[in-house]
């Protein structure tokens, strides 16, 4: 199969040109406008090609890898500490991305105030992704489109991807998820993990739906959102065992991860280690 915008030799399952990033389907969208609509492309078979890359998701869904292939000359962007490993040839470089102010705005949404960038050097090279946590990764094909992402799950993305940091909301404060989120515009690839599996939640218009803030991970940027607490009154809330939680309007999707890193680290925290003499957990003795 060949592109329709310059001609390169192609896949015949990729969506994306390697060589100019034309979009195959760019055709058949435009004659079925509600194909064209916005929406969360997640490869099927975890596989692709983008602008100027390939990439594969591997070991699925507790332990997953993403592998990109780049070709030479090409760069793809990642969250900071995101590199698992990488051909000899490929050049890391990291910037503070927006400049000082970009950074500090990235710093309080709970990213790393500076931006990964690879380059393959001299021919084609391999970089390997992972999050932090074990969990799933998603390979989205974003189609111009706008995402909104929680700033632990981004992992990596196409370089002309524009990724801003926006205002979340004065009320999640209170409930310890941050104040920001990511919005992530435009065409190209976007690499997104989870804490667990992901589920996908698919909102008609006008339909509403609530999620635990420790459990989302990208919605569209159609889907409106505020923050409520789960319960009506604060009391009922507390002995929910559940906090601040987001109302979702759609029309849109969402993704959803299947475990909470925060519930998990409350869990673990009485096993941990303290050097007091007292309380729970194991005591360290500093003593001769």
């Amino acid at each position: 199969m060949n592109c329709t915008k310059c001609g390169a030799q192609m896949r015949p399952d990729a969506s994306f040109c390697g060589v100019c990033g034309n979009r195959v389907d760019a055709g058949a969208a435009a004659a079925n406008p509600s194909a064209s609509g916005e929406r969360i492309h997640i490869d099927e078979d975890s596989r692709g090609q983008g602008r100027g890359y390939a990439y594969e998701v591997l070991h699925q869904p507790a332990f997953s890898l993403a592998v990109v292939h780049l070709q030479p000359e090409q760069s793809i962007q990642a969250e900071s500490g995101a590199m698992v490993s990488m051909s000899a040839n490929i050049e890391l470089q990291s910037q503070m991305k927006g400049g000082l102010f970009g950074a500090i705005k990235r710093a309080a949404g709970g990213e790393s105030a500076f931006v990964s960038t690879f380059t393959s050097r001299g021919g084609p090279g391999e970089v390997t992704l992972a999050p932090g946590a074990p969990g799933d990764i998603a390979a989205i094909e974003m189609n111009n489109q706008t995402f909104f992402v929680q700033s632990s799950s981004y992992l990596a993305g196409d370089a002309s991807l524009v990724v801003d940091t926006k205002w979340g909301g004065a009320k999640s404060f209170f409930g310890g998820e941050g104040l920001f989120v990511l919005q992530v515009q435009g065409q190209g690839l976007l690499l997104v993990s989870s804490f667990g599996a992901i589920h996908r939640k698919r909102l008609q218009a006008g339909e509403r739906y609530v999620v635990d803030t420790g459990h989302l991970v990208a919605w569209e940027g159609t889907t409106q959102y505020t923050l409520r607490k789960a319960a009506s009154g604060f009391f009922r809330s507390m002995v929910s065992g559940e906090g601040i939680v987001a109302e979702f309007s759609g029309p849109g999707e969402l993704l959803i991860q299947t475990r909470n890193l925060a519930a998990l680290a409350g869990l673990l925290k009485p096993f941990f280690p303290t050097q007091g003499g007292s309380g729970s957990g194991f005591n360290i003795n500093l003593g001769g």
